[in-house]
């Protein structure tokens, strides 16, 4: 095809030059050129769109397939369960009643934090935890409660102060009893700790322990004796009774009661007589 130059005239101010012309015609027959290039079909561009969107379809389809494989439990289920750790209260019975709705799920799917929760909350157990083993396990680790006391009579407390409620059993019946308000148990058993590590250096042994709701502390040992100790100064006054002990004992009477609320001296509560001494 042939493109003619036409030519015209353009003057400034009414003048016209034919180099101008030329040059705007030129431009104009160009720019056509460009545009029915541009209406030709990139077909490499095409086959690259139609590949793309076959890839994707093909990903989503193998991942929707995935997804119910590794969903569906009869595909990968849950062929074992290994527990370990030292259990003297929690039964094998008591975790796999815990976890008998938990294991129906796949291998995959299994909620471990779910699982390690619901082991949690049995009464003995202190700590928990779940790991996957391919192809089909899991493997349970469970620590059981450090009971050292009991608590409030219907509760029990482990070594780091923390209250439990657990069925009594009769291994623990010689553990101490301790008492008090709500809130204040790692505070009594820090002060049992205490008050027990003197007394058992002086061959005394601490059965009972208890704050009243006004914040004095009562004592009774394992021979029956009890101490008032009163609010404050819990150490240096139970320190004065183990001074005066060695004398008290070798009385023909028998001590029910110590009375040690006083800056200095004590009052004994006899067994017997009930008359005190200072």
């Amino acid at each position: 095809m042939r493109y003619g130059i036409l030519e015209r005239e353009f003057r400034p101010h009414g003048k016209t030059t034919k180099t101008g012309a030329c040059i705007t015609v030129f431009l104009k027959i160009k720019h056509a050129i460009f545009q029915r290039k541009s209406h030709k079909v990139n077909w490499y561009f095409c086959c690259g769109l139609v590949f793309l969107f076959l890839v994707i379809i093909g990903l989503g389809t193998a991942g929707w397939k995935l997804n119910r494989v590794v969903n569906d439990a009869k595909e990968l289920p849950i062929e074992a369960v290994v527990i370990k750790g030292d259990r003297k209260y929690t039964t094998d019975l008591e975790i796999q009643l815990a976890l008998q709705s938990l294991l129906k799920s796949s291998f995959f799917s299994a909620d471990v934090a779910e699982i390690q929760k619901k082991l949690e909350s049995l009464p003995w157990v202190y700590r928990a935890s779940v790991q996957r083993e391919w192809p089909a396990k899991l493997k349970v680790f469970i620590k059981e409660q450090d009971v050292v006391a009991h608590w409030n009579s219907s509760s029990w407390l482990n070594r780091y102060g923390d209250v439990f409620d657990a069925a009594m059993s009769d291994d623990e019946l010689t553990l101490p009893s301790l008492s008090g308000p709500e809130g204040m148990a790692k505070n009594i058993l820090t002060t049992y700790e205490q008050l027990a590590e003197l007394l058992k250096i002086n061959g005394l042994s601490l059965n009972e322990l208890s704050l009243t709701p006004r914040h004095a502390w009562n004592l009774l040992l394992d021979n029956g004796i009890q101490l008032d100790l009163g609010r404050e100064d819990k150490i240096s006054r139970v320190q004065r009774f183990i001074d005066v002990y060695p004398y008290l004992k070798n009385q023909d009477k028998a001590i029910a009661k110590i009375d040690l609320r006083y800056d200095t001296g004590l009052a004994v509560g006899w067994a017997k007589m009930q008359s005190e001494s200072r």
